[in-house]
């Protein structure tokens, strides 16, 4: 941003940022381009406090100006008419007019706002729902404003008071430092109740308030009555009333922040208001207090689909929880054989995939609409489903994915007006390509609402032909998808009744990596769902060597060898993380690894997940010629005792044992896979580190460790073996910017907190031990490495 004037790519939008150097807080120097570069980095808490709101905004197109000559301001409601189209938006109907406003989702539109100088982002306490209507407030707020002669140290005070209040109701208040004079205290709803209910409480509460103190706390606006007390504005709960958004800048002489504080700072004598800068640094170490309120109420938009669905009955991905909000762009367009063929319409937005069902399939002449029925929102999970839902359940038929991809977004209007381009895969039913905009035409929301899909002009598009000359459906080769590998259950006995029924593998020791492969390239997705292809370039060659001109999808480990030709995860560290051309050719040279596929899901556009083992080992061996960093390991079969002595001989981890008849379940747990260990391994997510004793006194010593549970993180211990000195050069490196002030575990003891230094629980690594103890830590635990392929989610107890 050293220039006046640059045209960036935000969120797949472009955004032209005018007058970078333009002074925007005269007494500071603060420039247009230092609010775009604090929204920028601030987005990640701001945005969730923003998000389904409508944004007032307040604007000073040539700065705040000075104490003695203010800068001119504005609010504005309506969305102007020069926003882009893709800015998302929201009408909110009055008795006599309509307002227009936008609603921030992402990056793009929030720097987008910053470019039009709107400093300050006001917001309500509703949300609108995903059907466009205003939902019931998720928050309760009080305005603390002081009158003259009384400050931030007053409004502290009475903070104080309504926090005792609000928490005998339940309520737990955060404090907000308003930025601007006072205190905002924000405490999180459930959404049971209305605006007008919650305003009649706030109102109560005020008046309470002023009851018992009234030398200090006035509720009433006038300012006859204010001097020398603080107003508790009630008012703000009022659905017609907005207040400044959390991390919003506000438009006063010093570039102020609304931000967040602890009740510890609100004690504090010191207490002040924060400029930009102290806020962007204090964030860079801590988590949001207010993240609590940001996700109250938060409507679960997945609440319907699991409605519909038994997960123990279909194969259909049915997560838990509602999805967290996202801006990615992806498509897909799955053809659907059901009780009457019709195609499915998803666009990923906020989180989820938005659906439509298409019975007659997309158009291919812009003179023809087709109807489209808006169904229940899916999750993103399911951009990759292909298979049979059973008989009997919602959908019951085949399901193939016609093509796939990603859009772009021209204009989003919820509930009423969408306009994307496709782009989907060079073998997918679209041809090229395709801009399409659907057009509500009756009823709202996901409730079988009624929409016209129509095809735009498209200067560079093609159409291609999918209906045979007797005018059935055909479905084309495609881009292969791709799928979350399917889990293992841990075993403690190794004694299978039936043994036959069973097929033993031998468990490699690497990481999971499901490959999609088509006649122009190969793609590696690890477990998480992270692209490592250009990681590991010899085994993207050797899959393209194996099927030349083919399509599938294999499951499989990339393993590093060792000299004995034994996998060793050590080595495998070595390679995970490069990204640059140069470490990985020196990577390559160094350390080669090979892929080890044990199951083929897909081949030449035919899903094989319904298929049983048995038959996808088969067609495995049938299908895949193995190369010099490709191979089919061997299986035993129906003799379990035989294939763990065959592990432990080779050096190994253990076994996986796969029922004959097992279909793939992509992302699911299965006892009809099970894994057998020689030693006992866990993978653990680390929250902090304690420095070392003598040779490691300057570094780190031992890490401290836990594992997800439903009240948090808990503590199962601390390592400080089985670390190379380079291994622990690398895990301060990884550390360090993950730094917090307090710790992540629910349960840590004080002899293991004392003198830790803690960090966001985000890197999950995994460890070797000789048993669980009573109180459930680990005993004698070694560090094996970092696991980059898994994230916290995954991390659950061995044997669960």
């Amino acid at each position: 941003m050293a220039t006046s004037k640059q045209t960036v790519t935000v969120d797949g939008h472009r955004v032209t940022l005018t007058n970078l150097d333009k002074v925007l807080y005269p007494e500071t120097r603060t420039t247009k381009a230092d609010v775009l570069a604090y929204y920028a980095e601030i987005a990640r808490f701001l945005i969730p406090h923003l998000e389904q709101r409508p944004v007032t905004r307040k604007r000073w197109v040539d700065g705040v100006g000075t104490m003695e000559h203010p800068g001119k301001a504005f609010f504005q409601k309506n969305l102007e008419a020069s926003a882009p189209e893709w800015v998302p938006r929201q009408r909110i109907e009055h008795r006599d007019h309509t307002n227009e406003y936008p609603l921030v989702r992402d990056l793009a539109a929030l720097t987008w706002l910053a470019q039009v100088a709107a400093l300050e982002l006001h917001v309500p306490q509703w949300r609108f729902g995903s059907d466009g209507v205003p939902r019931n407030p998720d928050r309760l707020v009080l305005d603390l404003d002081p009158g003259d002669g009384v400050g931030l140290t007053e409004c502290a005070e009475v903070a104080r008071l309504a926090r005792s209040i609000l928490q005998g109701m339940g309520l737990d208040p955060v404090p907000v430092t308003s930025g601007s004079k006072g205190i905002h205290l924000y405490a999180a709803l459930d959404g049971t109740h209305t605006s007008d209910q919650v305003a009649r409480v706030a109102h109560e509460l005020a008046r309470s308030l002023e009851a018992d103190h009234p030398d200090l706390v006035v509720s009433e606006m006038k300012m006859s009555i204010r001097a020398g007390k603080v107003l508790v504005d009630w008012s703000q709960n009022n659905a017609a009333k907005t207040t400044i958004a959390p991390y919003s800048l506000r438009g006063r002489v010093r570039p102020t922040v609304a931000v967040p504080r602890t009740w510890h700072e609100l004690a504090s004598a010191r207490l002040r208001h924060l400029e930009y800068e102290e806020v962007l640094k204090r964030m860079r170490t801590r988590p949001d207090p207010l993240a609590a309120v940001a996700d109250a109420a938060r409507e679960d938009r997945l609440a319907r689909y699991r409605s519909m669905r038994d997960s123990a009955r279909t194969t259909e991905p049915v997560p838990a929880g509602a999805p967290l909000s996202s801006s990615g762009r992806s498509f897909v367009i799955q053809e659907h054989h059901a009780r009457r063929l019709h195609y499915d319409f998803r666009l990923e937005h906020d989180g989820v995939l938005v659906s439509w069902a298409v019975p007659k399939g997309i158009p291919t002449d812009v003179k023809k609409n087709h109807l489209a029925i808006q169904t229940e929102d899916h999750p993103l999970e399911y951009r990759s489903f292909e298979g049979t839902i059973p008989k009997g359940e919602y959908g019951a038929g085949e399901v193939y994915i016609w093509d796939s991809g990603s859009y772009e977004l021209e204009k989003w209007r919820d509930g009423e007006e969408v306009i994307v381009t496709l782009h989907g895969a060079e073998s997918g039913g679209l041809g090229g390509p395709t801009r399409l905009a659907l057009i509500r035409t009756r009823g709202s929301g996901d409730k079988k609402s009624t929409w016209l899909l129509h095809r735009m002009d498209v200067a560079t598009s093609t159409v291609k032909t999918t209906t045979s000359p007797r005018g059935e459906s055909q479905r084309p080769t495609h881009h292969s998808a791709s799928v979350a590998p399917m889990l293992a259950t841990t075993r403690e006995t190794n004694v299978f009744e039936e043994e036959d029924a069973w097929s033993f593998e031998m468990k490699w020791d690497g990481i999971r990596i499901v490959a999609s492969l088509d006649a122009h390239r190969a793609r590696l997705v690890t477990r998480n769902g992270n692209d490592v292809t250009v990681a590991y370039p010899e085994v993207a060659d050797a899959l393209r060597a194996s099927m030349p001109g083919r399509s599938a999808v294999l499951d499989g480990e990339v393993v590093a060898l060792d000299g004995s030709s034994r996998p060793n995860f050590g080595r495998l560290q070595t390679r995970m993380g490069l990204r640059s051309n140069r470490d990985v050719e020196r990577g390559v040279q160094d350390v080669p690894v090979h892929y080890f596929v044990f199951d083929l899901l897909e081949v030449d556009g035919e899903s094989l997940l319904a298929r049983p083992y048995a038959e996808r080992r088969a067609l495995l061996l049938e299908t895949v010629n193995e190369q010099e960093r490709l191979r089919v390991p061997p299986t035993i079969s129906g003799d379990a005792q035989l294939a763990l002595r065959s592990s432990a001989d080779l050096g190994l981890e253990g076994i996986v044992a796969k029922r004959l008849e097992s279909t793939y379940r992509p992302g699911r747990r299965s006892e009809s896979w099970v894994k057998i260990k020689h030693h006992r391994s866990q993978e653990v997510v680390v929250g902090g580190w304690r420095p070392g004793r003598g040779r490691r006194s300057h570094g780190i010593g031992s890490l401290l460790l836990g594992i997800p549970g439903p009240e948090g993180l808990r503590y199962v211990g601390r390592v400080g073996t089985g670390f190379s000195n380079r291994d622990l050069e690398g895990a301060s490196t990884r550390l360090k910017p993950l730094t917090r002030d307090s710790s992540p575990f629910v349960d840590v003891p004080a002899a293991d907190a004392r003198g830790a230094v803690w960090v966001e629980p985000e890197l999950v690594g995994e460890v070797e031990f000789a048993e669980w103890t009573a109180g459930y830590r680990l005993r004698h635990p070694s560090w094996r490495g970092w696991r980059p392929d898994k994230s916290p989610a995954d991390v659950v107890p061995e044997g669960s």
